[in-house]
C-alpha cells in the first residue's frame, strides 16, 4: 500500500473580539440585525456540551438539530437520507436531545459528552447565545447547530505517522464522513450550511490536494454550503524548510535539531515534477545513510549503529491529486543532536523543494529546522482553493499573531484569504464555565459565525433560489476587509 492509501491525521488547531470583527455593529443596526436565523452551522470536532444553556432556545429546547458521536458504539447513523451504510458511532436527533433535556438524567438518553471541551468552545464562539451577564455573544447566536464528535485515530495510523497515544489525532476519512453527515442533515432541514473545520494537518502536499481537500472543493462550489477553515499555529514553530537547488552538481544540507525526549517523528519532502531529488541522512556522530535512489520502491530502512536510531525512507512519484515527488521519512528513537538531510538533484526544473515536520501537537519533544521558513506554514484543509481560509490577528493590537499559519500554498496559490480576531476570545467550557483562549480555532469559529450572518443577509436581500457558494462569500469578505497601509497584499 502506498502513501495515498493511508488517511492523513488531523489535530485540533489549538486548545471584545466580536467587536473587532465588526459583528456587534451588525447586531446593533436596525436595518441589519442579522444573527444567523435560518442558517445551520456544522461543527466537526470533539463534541458538544448539549446541556449548556448557551445552546438552548428561550423555551429551554435545543438549538442542536443533530449529533453524530463516532465514539459511542451503537447502530451507526439512523436510517433514511442522512448517511447510508455507516455502522459505527451513534447519531441523535433533535427530538432525542429535547427528550434528554426534559429528563432528570439526560445522559441516559443522549450520552454524548465533550470531555476535551474544544468542540463546545468552537460551537459557542460561532453560535452561542448572548449572555449579557458575562459580556458574551456568539457570532451567530440564532443559528441552528449540527455536531460531529470525532473518534480518536486508530493505532496503526498513529504508528505510521509516529504520533503518540496522548495526542489528539483524528482520521481524514472520519472527518470526511462527518462532513457528509452535516451536508445531508442540512438537506433534510432545507437549511443553508456553514461547516466550521477547526482541525488541521501538516501532512500532505500543502496545495489543497489531500483527499479531504478534494471533497471540500466539490462541496464549497455547491450552493449554500460554506466551508470555513483556519491556518493553524505553525508559523513560529520552525517546522518548515524551503530550499532551491540551481545546478545538478549542487547538494543542499538541511540541519535538523532534535531535542531530548523525542520518541519518534516523521517528516515529508515535496517537490514538483519534473524536479527529482534523492536524499541521504547524516547522524550527529557523522554516520551516513547512503543516498537512496529515487527508483527504489517500498520503505527503505537503515540502522545507525552508533546512535541506535532507525531511519526509514519512502519515495513516491505522482502522488494522488499531485504531480509531485514525495519523500516520506520516519525517525525511530532519534538521539538528540544535529541531524543533516542531504538533498541532491536527479532531474532539475525550478529546483524548489519543501520539508515539513508534523504539527507541534504530534511531536513528543522539540524538533526544529535550524534554517526554518515561516512562510507556507498554513495547515490543511486551509490550503484548499475554494474554502474560506482565515488567519487570525490580535484585535487589541490590530496585528497578525506571530503563530498564525502563513501562505502561500506550495504552488503559490494565494492563501489565507483574510484575518479574523483570534486572541483572548471568551467562550464556554463543559460544565457552564467561561474561559479565554487564543489561536487558529478561535478565528475559524468567528469566521464561520460571520459566514452565517452574511449568508442570512444575502438570501434575504436577493431572494435567489440558486443560493451562494463559498467563493462568492469569500469574495465579499475580502472586499469588506480592512487593509493596513504597512502590509503588502496579498
Amino acid at each position: 500500500a502506498g502513501y495515498d492509501t493511508i488517511p492523513s491525521l488531523y489535530t485540533l488547531l489549538d486548545s471584545a473580539n466580536m467587536d473587532s470583527a465588526g459583528i456587534l455593529r451588525t447586531f446593533d443596526q436596525p436595518q441589519l440585525g442579522y444573527k444567523g436565523s435560518g442558517t445551520l452551522i456544522g461543527i466537526v470536532d470533539t463534541g458538544i456540551d448539549y446541556q449548556n444553556p448557551v445552546f438552548k432556545n428561550m423555551d429551554g429546547s435545543t438549538r442542536i438539530v443533530g449529533i453524530w458521536d463516532q465514539t459511542i458504539e451503537g447502530q451507526g447513523i439512523e436510517t433514511g437520507d442522512i448517511v447510508q451504510d455507516i455502522r459505527y458511532g451513534t447519531s441523535y436527533t433533535e427530538e432525542q436531545i429535547n427528550e434528554a433535556l426534559n429528563s432528570v438524567e439526560p445522559l441516559s438518553i443522549v450520552p454524548s459528552v465533550d470531555t476535551i471541551g474544544h468542540g463546545t468552545f468552537m460551537a459557542m464562539v460561532a453560535a452561542g447565545n448572548e449572555v449579557p451577564a458575562s459580556n458574551f455573544t456568539g457570532a451567530a447566536p440564532e443559528s441552528k447547530l449540527a455536531v460531529v464528535k470525532l473518534k480518536p485515530a486508530k493505532k496503526y495510523l498513529r504508528d505510521f505517522y509516529m504520533v503518540s497515544e496522548d495526542a489528539h489525532a483524528y482520521q481524514e476519512n472520519d472527518i470526511m464522513l462527518g462532513i457528509r453527515y452535516l451536508r445531508n442533515l442540512a438537506k433534510r432541514y432545507r437549511m443553508p450550511l456553514v461547516i466550521c473545520l477547526a482541525v488541521g494537518t501538516s501532512f500532505g502536499g500543502h496545495n489543497g490536494n489531500n483527499s479531504l481537500d478534494f471533497m471540500l472543493q466539490i462541496y464549497a462550489n455547491s450552493s449554500n454550503q460554506i466551508i470555513v477553515s483556519g491556518t493553524g499555529n505553525e508559523a513560529n514553530q520552525r517546522h518548515h524548510y524551503q530550499g532551491k537547488i540551481e545546478a545538478l552538481t549542487e547538494r543542499r544540507e538541511i540541519e535538523l535539531q532534535v531535542g531530548t525526549g523525542v520518541e519518534a517523528f516523521s517528516m515529508e519532502l515535496w517537490t514538483e515534477l519534473p524536479n527529482l531529488i534523492a536524499v541521504s541522512v547524516i547522524s550527529p556522530s557523522g554516520e551516513v545513510l547512503p543516498r537512496i535512489s529515487v527508483r527504489q520502491s517500498g520503505m527503505f530502512s537503515f540502522r545507525f549503529l552508533f546512535e541506535q536510531t532507525t531511519v526509514q525512507v519512502y519515495n513516491q512519484i505522482l502522488s494522488k491529486f499531485n504531480s509531485a515527488q514525495l519523500i516520506f521519512m520516519r525517525f525511530l528513537a532519534p538521539v538528540p543532536g544535529i541531524w543533516r538531510i542531504v538533498a541532491e538533484p536527479v532531474r532539475l526544473a525550478d529546483g524548489i523543494f519543501h520539508l515539513w515536520l508534523p504539527m507541534k501537537e504530534f511531536l513528543t519533544g522539540n524538533v526544529i529546522f535550524l534554517e526554518s521558513d515561516p512562510d507556507t506554514t498554513l495547515t490543511g484543509p486551509g490550503t484548499t482553493r475554494s474554502v474560506i481560509t482565515a488567519a487570525y490577528y490580535n484585535g487589541d493590537e490590530n496585528s497578525i499573531d506571530i503563530n498564525s499559519g502563513r501562505g502561500y500554498t506550495r504552488l503559490n496559490n494565494v492563501k489565507p484569504d483574510f484575518a479574523v480576531p483570534g486572541v483572548n476570545v471568551t467562550g464556554a467550557l463543559p460544565g457552564g464555565r467561561f474561559a479565554e483562549r487564543s489561536g487558529s480555532s478561535i478565528g475559524t469559529a468567528i469566521a464561520a459565525g460571520a459566514s452565517a450572518l452574511l449568508l442570512e443577509w444575502l438570501l434575504e436581500q436577493e431572494k435567489r433560489s440558486a443560493g451562494y457558494d463559498t467563493m462568492q462569500l469569500k469574495g465579499l469578505f475580502i472586499l469588506g476587509a480592512r487593509k493596513r497601509a504597512d502590509i503588502e497584499y496579498p
